[in-house]
């Protein structure tokens, strides 16, 4: 097997195309990948990152018992971190791409089982940016965002309000006292962590490096932590 096209959807953003490809540098090598327009959107071969996006989000919160909103599914893996912790209560994931969230549903993303099998896991098709902007009704303890590819470079228009101050501001009135708000990109962005400061009391930029060994290269992706005051630990 070269290439396998898993499913193939037409979205208002253009087409989305599932593969499975295996890599002719590593024969017997199997990897997924989700594609928009024949551009590469997410890919199963190094997804260091992207686990990177929950793990250090929970190393930051003291608490237990936590709600967690993903916005953007992909393939699962930052969810998929997210659930490994037993101090994780419910996870909710929004995603843009109703395909998506069928692909995770019909079993053709490599996490597939593992994620249905979760009961705290919770799926469904959604602007997360939009339900950021509405009234506060539900509070998260933990906010992960990994929708666009940095916060110069978006996926669909309209998305760049999100990452000005009163954007973020609206995020944070869904997050739950001593919440964090965390941010996936693959470049940095200076406007981004000067916006976040005023927002938000305390904000980190953890550099997540690793070897495209594809490529002989060391490739540096990035993510914005922000949070207003450190939680303390819940009473069960």
């Amino acid at each position: 097997m070269n290439l396998e096209i898993l499913a193939y959807e037409t979205t208002h953003l253009g087409y989305l195309c599932l593969r499975r490809r295996e890599l002719l540098s590593r024969p017997g090598t199997v990897i997924t990948e989700i594609t928009l327009d024949q551009q590469l959107l997410m890919s199963s071969y190094n997804t260091v990152s992207e686990r990177a996006l929950a793990d250090e989000a929970l190393a930051r919160h003291r608490g237990h018992d936590l709600s967690v909103l993903v916005g953007g599914l992909g393939l699962g893996y930052t969810a998929a971190n997210v659930l490994q912790s037993e101090r994780v209560r419910s996870v909710e994931v929004i995603e843009l791409f109703g395909a998506v969230v069928g692909f995770l549903r019909e079993g053709l993303l490599p996490l597939s089982a593992k994620l249905l099998a979760d009961p705290r896991l919770r799926v469904r098709e959604g602007d997360a940016y939009a339900t950021l902007r509405e009234r506060a009704d539900e509070h998260w303890d933990i906010v992960l965002i990994d929708i666009d590819h940095s916060p110069q470079d978006h996926l669909g228009i309209g998305n760049e309000s999100f990452y000005t101050e009163s954007g973020l501001v609206r995020a944070k009135h869904h997050l739950a006292l001593g919440g964090i708000l965390a941010v996936w990109s693959y470049a940095e962005s200076s406007p981004f962590v000067d916006a976040l400061h005023a927002a938000f009391e305390v904000v980190q930029v953890v550099p997540v490096s690793y070897v495209n060994d594809l490529v002989d290269e060391e490739h540096t992706d990035w993510l914005f932590i922000a949070q207003d005051e450190p939680a303390s630990p819940r009473k069960r």
